[in-house]
């Protein structure tokens, strides 16, 4: 078998310029003619819509925390098949991992799930993007020894972000290459390749398209200007064979039924947030995948026996979602077709009575949505609470929060009259019912990677299909 050449682009902490120096590296090389294949660690939904930009392939997701420890180099495989490099942009610092009580229930210890991890797994070398902004060679040198000499991540080449002279430059290269390792690349301050960013991080790239294809466009020729890319593709090179089978959807649901429900993800603007593999295996188990867009559609695609509304920024916006009366009336007749309906955060806040005072779906009759002043962040590991069309009562599954925005009532165990007959979609830790459960439909601010649970996917083509088990 051979060898999927690979990097895993880390720092020692958040805002180091990794996305800057994975994406631009993405698009470097995509630009000299080389295949590509676009990873990010952790469930992170926004920098991969920036890695699809560069390389034009999916941007996927390598996290074990939401699939499993033995699905990252299989998954990885997958994604990676018939490309020529596969870099993988790192999370957080190197080491910090999915530790804590966010994730009660955590299979690992406190680097489970982080940059080291997967780069461990994936038997591959990292290379550190260190911001040298505010200091000088030789405590560079020492912070870069440090991430070399601590646990398992393999470091094997530095790139210095944020350099500010030559002189500067060559007092950090030349205390980093007496430790033996290799600067591959030397990056000034740069703020023409910036990305703008709001409450959850930087803006999605499918909101402004245009302006994110000059982004990236830039960072690779900013990235190719200022690191060795033959240097960097030796060290991708120089790696073993991964033994493991790469995933195959097909392999993990159901037989797919004779006639193919046709199943609706919501896109667009409005709604960016979704793994790659979710669809892939919604038309493995029997779907014929279509998408809609809620801010420009006027009614669900013709035929519609399943939708499925992910997560992203309804909350930017409200008043066009609230405008387009048409699909909020064909949603809401919908969810009463006995059909199912599935919703994660965004999907949540869509199909609420409303959302800051702008008229929602009403699917969730009586709930109401707000913008909140903290963001909710974390892991969890959730147990169903009720069955419901992609879960049974008492199952388990691990997911992840990204939102700041609360509902009133919170819960399926709803104060009012006709919000009072949804039941509670899930549990985790020591939080009360969370999500809502009524019929068909589930909507919750749990996202979830399906090629952890690969059963929601045959479960969805099963219920639209109307052969539900």
């Amino acid at each position: 078998m051979s060898a999927v050449p690979r990097i895993v682009v880390a720092a020692p902490s958040s805002g180091s310029g990794k996305t800057t120096v994975a994406t631009g590296l993405m698009a470097a090389f995509t630009a000299r003619g080389l295949a590509v294949s676009p990873h990010k660690v952790g469930p992170d939904y926004i920098d991969p819509g920036y890695h699809a930009l560069a390389t034009g392939r999916p941007g996927r997701n390598l996290d074990p925390w939401l699939t499993s420890e033995e699905l990252v180099v299989p998954l990885f495989l997958h994604g990676a098949a018939g490309a020529g490099l596969a870099v993988v942009e790192g999370v957080m610092g190197l080491y910090d991992g999915a530790a804590g009580p966010a994730t009660s229930g955590s299979p690992g210890g406190g680097d489970y799930a982080s940059t080291a991890h997967v780069a461990t797994l994936l038997d591959a070398p990292v290379v550190l993007v260190v911001d040298a902004s505010a200091a000088a060679g030789r405590s560079v040198a020492a912070l870069v020894h440090g991430f070399r000499s601590f646990g398992t991540a393999r470091v094997g080449g530095v790139i210095l972000n944020r350099l500010g002279s030559d002189g500067h430059e060559r007092m950090c290269r030349d205390a980093v290459e007496e430790l033996g390792l290799p600067v591959l690349g030397a990056l000034r301050r740069h703020g023409d390749a910036a990305t703008p960013s709001r409450h959850l991080g930087l803006v999605p790239a499918a909101e402004r398209r245009p302006d994110a294809v000059e982004s990236v466009r830039r960072m690779g020729e900013m990235v190719a200007s200022s690191c060795d890319l033959d240097a960097v593709l030796a060290l991708a090179r120089d790696v073993p064979a991964l033994s493991a089978e790469p995933w195959d959807p097909a392999a993990e649901v159901d037989p797919p039924p004779s006639e193919r429900p046709r199943i609706a993800v919501a896109g667009g603007p409005a709604f960016t947030f979704g793994y790659a593999e979710n669809e892939e295996l919604l038309d493995a188990a029997g779907a014929d995948v279509v998408r809609f867009d809620p801010l420009r559609d006027e009614a669900l695609p013709e035929g519609t026996r399943g939708v499925v509304i992910g997560g992203g920024f309804p909350e930017v916006y409200a008043a066009e979602l609230s405008a387009n009366e048409p699909l909020r009336r064909d949603l809401a007749a919908f969810a009463k077709s006995s059909r199912p309906l599935y919703a994660e955060c965004a999907g949540l806040l869509y199909l609420a009575q409303e959302l800051d005072g702008a008229p929602m779906c009403g699917v969730l009759d009586g709930v109401r949505a707000t913008m909140a002043p903290r963001l909710t962040l974390g892991y969890r590991a959730a147990v169903a609470v009720a069955d419901s069309v992609v879960a049974r009562t008492g199952e388990r599954l691990r997911g992840h929060e990204f939102h700041r925005t609360v509902t009133e009532p919170g819960h399926g165990a709803a104060r009012d009259g006709a919000a009072g007959e949804w039941r509670a979609a899930w549990q985790w830790s020591t939080s009360g019912p969370e999500g809502f459960v009524k019929g068909e439909c589930v909507a919750s601010y749990l996202h979830l990677h399906w090629a952890g649970s690969p059963r929601l996917a045959s479960r969805m083509v099963r219920a639209g299909g109307g052969d539900r088990q």
